[in-house]
């Protein structure tokens, strides 16, 4: 089923198959609804394409909020079935075959992004609210993983470079070797995210947060994200190096046995991937 744009004020029917987008005055609210469990797979990264170019053309549009419609996914992890598929739905962005620099751009765009978490987010998933300026989970829900070296692999669109720059080397080493799940509390206090807040006040704190930015001058929040990002964001070509790493890792035989050894043990089920953690420390 399609889902479009609810924007009473501006007549605005634009249609996406894996988010409910509604907007309200200069903020959009964008709601992640991709079953069974929210996987990064070509269909999400069309839309988020799309939406991104949408919100982007629309100077209007001043804050994007992201939200998931499962309370135990928010973006479970790339679908990784599907590799060759993901890649060419985000070269619809730029031309390149990255979901890499697809958030890479995205952290580079005029539009303030903010991540509403609740739920499992892990490997790409992670590497999504990354990429989002600011980050805000529910402390009864909310996990973090950024499990892909358990497969033998170093995480591809921008994981390593994020954590490492907001944790510090150490914290960063351990989230991804250990290939553990965190929880809300210690994300944030590693820095993970900006704060854990109580589930019932999330809604309220983001929805006030992203208007209050969006009521700002434009001029003040570009030349703000510009020189943060001139301190604190990877170059592209950083990321891009990863990716390509991530992709020769891929190919190998280990990653090709583990992947199979832990889709048979419940990888990419629902159920599955409630405790990932402990499924890549037994494979």
């Amino acid at each position: 089923m399609s889902k479009a744009i609810d924007d009473k004020s501006r007549g605005d029917q634009t249609d996406f198959e894996t988010l409910n987008v509604r907007r309200e005055v200069a903020v959009l609210f964008a709601e992640i609804a991709a079953p069974p469990m929210n996987l990064m797979g070509p269909e999400l990264i069309r839309d988020l394409v799309s939406l991104i170019q949408q919100a982007e053309a629309d100077d209007a549009v001043q804050v994007l909020v992201f939200k998931s419609a499962d309370p135990d996914y928010f973006i479970s992890h790339v679908d990784v079935t599907r590799i060759k598929e993901n890649r060419e739905a985000a070269a619809r962005l730029n031309g390149e075959e990255s979901i890499g620099q697809l958030l890479r751009h995205l952290s580079a765009s005029r539009l303030v992004t903010i991540a509403q978490i609740e739920g499992r987010v892990r490997g790409v998933g992670s590497e999504f609210v990354l990429a989002c300026d600011m980050r805000f989970a529910a402390r009864e829900s909310a996990i973090f993983g950024q499990f892909e070296p358990s497969f033998g692999v170093i995480p591809g669109a921008g994981g390593a470079q994020h954590l490492t720059r907001l944790m510090g080397r150490a914290r960063a080493l351990e989230v991804m070797l250990s290939a553990e799940d965190y929880d809300a509390e210690l994300a944030a206090a590693y820095g993970w995210i900006n704060r854990a807040l109580p589930a019932s006040e999330l809604d309220g704190f983001v929805g006030t947060l992203a208007h209050r930015i969006a009521r700002f001058p434009a001029a003040g929040r570009l030349v703000v994200k510009e020189r943060v990002n001139a301190i604190a964001l990877a170059p592209a070509e950083e990321i891009r190096r990863d990716s390509d790493l991530f992709l020769e890792g891929v190919r190998s035989p280990e990653f090709q046995a583990r992947t199979q050894t832990a889709l048979e043990r419940g990888f990419q089920t629902r159920d599955g991937e409630m405790n990932l953690g402990r499924l890549v420390g037994d494979l």
